[in-house]
């Protein structure tokens, strides 16, 4: 994370084995929270997904696990996810979309640039590629996110929108310590006729950042 300032706008595309398949592996899961937590979200990623092989594997990363978790509870839908047990907040609320962010910087903490990339949607970043991006974050060691208050869902042309602020701390492979803070704005299509269950999910859809320090 070593530009002074990142916009980063739009939606991305699926990542190919050769790509996954290039830079350093992932942290599993167990080595980011130990054996017996990540076990516990595999067990209820294996639960929640209708996928014939869900990626509800400890040794994969736990953003992965996380993402495949809330993909089916979007399928489900507001009210049935309700009532599923380990389903967390309901997927149209602004706080499902807070937890897309959370689940971008783990995977980015995690190495997982796979499952990063995909937060942001099917069709990938105008003018970037998976390559380049997962580039940008080759020299990153670790970096975490904090939170702000979500503001409000608000509607424009069929979707959702909604802006999380964000403080973002960065460590370089060379020690140096970097702070970004701005917001990310989330975009999901409202649940009318035609929308697809990935089109309902939240997705990052652009960021502003700047660097504190």
């Amino acid at each position: 994370m070593s530009p002074r300032w990142l916009l980063c706008p739009l939606l991305l595309s699926l990542v190919t084995g050769a790509m996954a398949a290039t830079g350093p592996s992932p942290r599993s899961c167990v080595q980011e929270i130990g054996q017996r937590p990540a076990q516990a979200l595999a067990t209820t990623c294996r639960a929640l997904s209708p996928a014939t092989r869900p990626p509800c594997n400890a040794a994969n990363s736990c953003a992965l696990m996380q993402d495949e978790i809330a993909r089916s509870c979007a399928l489900f839908g507001d009210g049935e996810a309700a009532r599923e047990p380990g389903c967390g907040p309901l997927p149209s609320s602004a706080e499902a979309a807070a937890a897309v962010v959370r689940r971008y910087y783990g995977a980015l903490d995690a190495r997982d640039y796979g499952t990063a990339w995909q937060l942001w949607g099917s069709d990938g970043q105008p003018g970037n590629s998976y390559e380049k991006f997962r580039q940008d974050y080759a020299r990153t060691r670790s970096v975490q996110v904090t939170l702000g208050q979500p503001g409000p869902v608000e509607g424009a042309a069929g979707s959702s929108y909604v802006s999380i602020p964000v403080t973002v701390k960065a460590r370089l492979a060379d020690g140096t310590r970097q702070t970004f803070s701005g917001r990310y704005q989330l975009r999901r299509v409202n649940d009318v006729n035609g929308a697809s269950a990935e089109q309902r999910r939240w997705h990052l859809d652009s960021a502003k950042l700047r660097q504190q320090h």
